[in-house]
């Protein structure tokens, strides 16, 4: 099958979002708005980001497309939009390739987004190359510099699931351990916290970044952008009913270093919170407060309160080229 061919077996019959002029069939998608554009790219790579060992092409689709979304979700932008490039090996078959774009695509239909782009190439291994694109009414994107001395720290979901899922799915022991199931799909089907993040529109100042690298990353990530220093208290970190069944250092090191859950963590001002709750409990999302911003002495930094010793958290977690 050629490229044409193939980009006629995944466009859509028929587009949802009213704003779209011209989808896929031109040199180019046009689209108009009166909102803010808020938009974001990453790149899959197989070996690096995903196998066929540890993944279905379907899976494979779904959960690239919500890593995108989840960046969207920290923005606090509404999903419409979304292009894809792909590199394709001789070595992947067409069905599989469908199978790809129809994980996109079952999310995709979830937020009523349109796939209005994209490039199909051939090359040594597969690729995937997601550009997503979302609207925020004007001045309302959330980022991650605004953060304030007196904000509660909090975080949505539970963590280390994701990595505890990829330790099964390569794990010839997994049936010593329980919920095997519940771990696979964190790590193989991410939900992105899009509903909640929407639902803070309200608020005029909520500081949100997405754990793709680990809270320890994410936390310092807001601290130096914000110039302030975030205190977590370890005992509040929020994990999953099972997860106290792995290893100590295991839960340690995957709940703040693991990354890859797709939660949002941020923080917002006490005269906030009952808001937040609210927010939380309308889209059926677990909320945790887990710690206090303050300002900084010397430089910004994130410490952790466990038993009764403060320590500073370094920013690590999964960084490439590193």
């Amino acid at each position: 099958m050629d490229e044409f061919s193939f980009i006629n077996t995944i466009k859509q019959g028929r587009y949802n979002q009213p704003s779209l002029v011209r989808g896929i069939g031109d040199d180019a998608a046009v689209f108009r708005t009166q909102e803010d554009v808020v938009t974001a790219v990453d790149t899959f790579v197989e070996g690096v980001h995903f196998s066929k060992k540890t993944m279905s092409p379907y899976q494979t689709g779904y959960r690239a497309l919500a890593a995108n979304l989840s960046d969207l979700a920290a923005m606090g932008a509404r999903p419409v939009f979304y292009l894809v490039s792909i590199v394709i090996p001789k070595i992947w078959k067409l069905n599989e390739l469908e199978e790809i774009f129809h994980g996109m695509r079952a999310l995709a239909r979830n937020h009523h987004m349109d796939l209005i782009g994209g490039d199909t190439v051939s090359g040594s291994e597969l690729s995937i190359s997601i550009t997503v694109i979302g609207y925020v009414d004007q001045d309302m994107a959330r980022f991650r510099h605004t953060a304030k001395p007196g904000d509660h720290v909090f975080v949505t979901g539970t963590l280390g699931d994701a990595r505890a899922g990829l330790h099964l799915l390569t794990e010839d022991r997994e049936c010593d351990y329980k919920n095997v199931a519940f771990f696979k799909k964190r790590h193989q089907m991410p939900t992105p916290r899009l509903e909640f993040a929407l639902k803070l529109a309200d608020i005029d100042r909520v500081t949100l970044n997405d754990v793709s690298d680990g809270i320890a990353n994410e936390a310092n990530e807001i601290a130096e952008a914000s110039n302030v220093c975030l205190t977590l208290y370890d005992k509040e970190i929020p994990t999953s009913e099972d997860f106290g069944q792995f290893s100590l250092k295991m839960q340690h090191e995957w709940k703040y270093f693991g990354g890859e859950d797709f939660e949002l963590l941020g923080t917002v001002a006490e005269k906030n919170w009952n808001s937040l709750v609210k927010a939380a409990k309308d889209s059926g999302v677990q909320l945790t407060k887990i710690g206090f911003v303050t300002n900084t002495n010397n430089e910004p930094a994130v410490f952790v309160i466990e038993n009764d010793t403060k320590a500073r958290l370094d920013k690590k977690g999964y960084t490439h080229l590193k």
